[in-house]
């Protein structure tokens, strides 16, 4: 059985939505010190739905892949529904994850959720 599914495979090798977003509203950045992976999180919100997101992460594939395709996920999402996303989501879209590798859909929804405390954070003091 092949340690990494097609999907995974395909996030890592073809990641959607890397980049930086200059005027985002949200900026999420968690890190995991054992492995050493840094996520960082872009969001781009207007009427309360994720307009944008992009991402920029250091670290293994599995990381790398787990941010691809939570991006995909709320892409497009009222933020409702963004707050919902699960780490165990993001694995099983991209059909499971290792479980030494499962830490790295964790700070996917880490970084996501830290991005969306930024934003609820600018818009008090707007």
């Amino acid at each position: 059985m092949a340690l990494y599914s097609e999907k995974v495979m395909d996030h890592f090798r073809n990641p959607r939505n890397v980049g930086v977003i200059e005027d985002a509203n949200g900026i999420g950045e968690v890190g995991n010190a054992k492995c050493g992976d840094i996520m960082k999180m872009y969001l781009k919100i207007e009427d309360d739905v994720v307009q944008d997101v992009k991402f920029e992460t250091f670290g293994c594939g599995s990381a790398i892949a787990s941010s691809s395709m939570a991006t995909e996920m709320i892409k497009g999402k009222p933020i409702s529904e963004v707050k919902e996303l699960t780490n165990k989501a993001v694995a099983e879209a991209l059909d499971g994850l290792p479980d030494y590798k499962m830490h790295c859909s964790v700070l996917a929804e880490e970084a996501i959720k830290s991005a969306l405390d930024d934003y609820y954070s600018r818009q008090k003091t707007e």
